[in-house]
């Protein structure tokens, strides 16, 4: 560091004339005023040297702290050392450093002397609170030389005495106009921080700044190398999975492990409903897991999907977009990142990143988290494909299954052939193939290798209203219930079923009726599904037996025990009420 050198008054020599040898008054005034000349030089040079020295000091306390922080590569020991250095050098009594923390905009107190070190990381400071977050505020030092504890300005903290202080002294650790926390020191007694003290602490406090800057680079650099590396891990991992819902639970778990993310998960596209459905999620949280789906366009998710891009959020409770907002505070989730899962240019899904705490999602985790939900679609659009190419491959024999089932039903018409005319009997024929045929067509516009009973109940109402209700009458239908999937085997079965009740209540129960109401209602209980088929129509007689009774019902009898493995019961109650239930496989 260069001293600057500055004269506080000329130096002036003259020379007396030789006429002043004669005048004694005069030659006592010359030699006055070269003595005063001299003491003044004198004490130029002792500034001088005094600067030197500080400067000397300066350089040796830079030099110091710039081979401990340089030799130091754990945080918590380069404050620890920081705070030694800056005692001797400035030769104080009292040290604290804190460091700002960005997700809450408080400096915690990281480093101390041993009349604080018990409470480092429990003590925090809102920006601009005491003369330490004033200083952070103003960028700028801060000294106050006697009864620092009763000015105004001072945030007192028993913990730590500062009663015991009268003085205190606080430089921010600035980086490149980027504030980072603030330094303290303290002296027990009245104390007046000098220029060369207050310039050394701010020295201190900037080489220890970029120390920090460097120290979290670094450790931004390695968490970032690590990511990278579980990236990798990630993609291979769910690229060898076929299995979708294998893959995405999986997929969230490594994704949650790595990111550090107190939950991660993953909503679906459900194209026919134009919503967002939970497909994976390590949450154990019962509310969480019950939520139900969400439309695109509406809340966080919502808009992720449907505007394709990523979306943060700081505070999920206190969003007002963000629906759910109670189930949040129960579950413990705060900030929120929706990444859309893009395959080309189509959004199959989300993947929801939720963290316990305030966190700033930066750039570089958001990119990470980009590409991992690339990956994720990737493997989404793969193991559908080839789940497609299992079922191609597989329909043959599916269609071999049907072409039996149908087979059977037209030997089984055979047999009662003499009970109805011919027209009669291949309409029944033509329904019973038609409800096969809706189950196939419903697989064929999935995503996953299930149908949907609502879907396939709807279609089956539908195409009987088409086939089977003679004009001039009017039946109306309604389907409610959760949107359950069932296997194919069991669909196709249960498609029969209700194509026999549905029609067994336009033919018979409305028969004298021009109209009428059919309600098939679905109602899943633990394991076991329940689809009840009711309708306003002609009671049952007394004497009823669906075991006896038409082929229809009789085909519904052997079919929801021998293939559902089921209950088959009739009654009237709230109407006429077929009721079936069997268990999920």
């Amino acid at each position: 560091m260069k001293a600057r050198f500055r004269l506080r008054s000329p130096i002036t020599f003259r020379f007396s004339d030789p006429v002043g040898e004669s005048n004694p008054e005069a030659l006592r005034q010359e030699i006055n005023k070269r003595d005063q000349a001299l003491k003044d030089a004198e004490r130029l040079v002792q500034e001088l040297r005094n600067e030197a020295d500080e400067s000397r000091a300066e350089a040796d306390a830079l030099r110091r702290v710039s081979e401990t922080t340089g030799s130091v590569f754990d945080l918590e020991d380069m404050l620890r050392a920081t705070v030694d250095v800056a005692l001797r050098v400035t030769n104080t009594e009292s040290c604290q450093v804190y460091l700002l923390d960005r997700k809450t905009n408080e400096l915690v107190l990281r480093g101390a002397d041993e009349t604080g070190r018990s409470m480092i990381g429990a003590i925090r400071l809102k920006v601009g609170e005491g003369v330490t977050g004033l200083a952070a505020q103003e960028r700028k030092p801060i000294a106050i030389k006697r009864d620092a504890a009763h000015d105004r300005r001072f945030k007192y903290f028993p913990e730590i005495h500062e009663e015991d202080y009268h003085s205190i002294l606080s430089v921010p650790l600035l980086y490149r106009n980027q504030m980072l926390g603030v330094v303290n020191v303290r002296t027990r007694e009245p104390h007046v921080y000098t220029r060369h003290q207050m310039r050394l602490l701010s020295g201190i406090a900037g080489q220890v700044a970029g120390a920090i800057e460097k120290e979290r680079r670094a450790r931004q650099l390695e968490r970032t190398a690590v990511q990278l590396h579980k990236l990798s891990e990630v993609s291979q991992a769910i690229m060898s999975n076929v299995y979708l819902d294998d893959m995405l639970s999986m997929f969230v778990d490594i994704t949650a492990n790595t990111m550090g993310y107190t939950v991660c998960t993953v909503m679906l596209v459900d194209h026919q409903s134009q919503e967002l459905v939970i497909k994976a999620t390590q949450s154990a949280h019962q509310e969480y897991l019950g939520k139900p789906p969400t439309k695109l366009g509406e809340s966080i998710a919502g808009r992720a999907a449907r505007e394709g891009r990523v979306l943060t959020v700081t505070d999920v409770k206190k969003h007002p977009d963000y629906r759910f907002p109670d189930i949040a505070e129960r579950a413990g989730l705060t900030s929120l990142a929706s990444v859309p899962l893009k395959f080309k240019d189509e959004v199959l899904g989300v993947l929801n990143c939720y963290t316990e705490s305030v966190h700033e999602f930066t750039r570089e985790e958001l990119a990470i988290l980009q590409a991992l939900g690339a990956q994720a679609a990737m493997a989404i659009q793969t193991a559908r494909l080839m789940l497609k190419s299992a079922v191609i491959q597989e329909m043959h024999h599916r269609v071999k299954n049907s072409l039996q089932q149908i087979a059977s039903l037209v030997r089984l018409q055979i047999h009662y052939a003499g009970q109805l005319t011919v027209e009669s009997a291949m309409n029944d024929t033509l329904t019973r193939i038609l409800a096969i045929a809706a189950v196939h067509e419903l697989l064929l516009r999935d995503d996953l290798d299930r149908v949907s009973v609502t879907r396939l109940a709807e279609q089956i109402l539908s195409g009987t209203k088409q086939s089977v209700v003679p004009p001039g009458k009017t039946i109306e239908g309604k389907v409610t219930g959760p949107d359950l999937r069932l296997p194919l085997s069991q669909a196709t079965t249960l498609a029969l079923v209700l194509n026999e009740l549905v029609q067994n209540a336009v033919e018979h129960g409305f028969r004298d009726m021009v109209t009428g109401n059919i309600h098939i209602d679905v109602v899943k209980t633990g394991e076991m599904v329940t689809v009840r088929v009711i309708n306003d129509g002609e009671p049952l007689s007394a004497d009823f037996n669906p075991s006896t009774e038409r082929l229809g019902l009789r085909i519904v009898t052997d079919l929801v025990r021998g293939s559902l493995g089921g209950v088959f019961t009739m009654e009237n109650a709230d109407g006429i009420t077929a009721t079936v239930t069997f268990p999920l496989p």
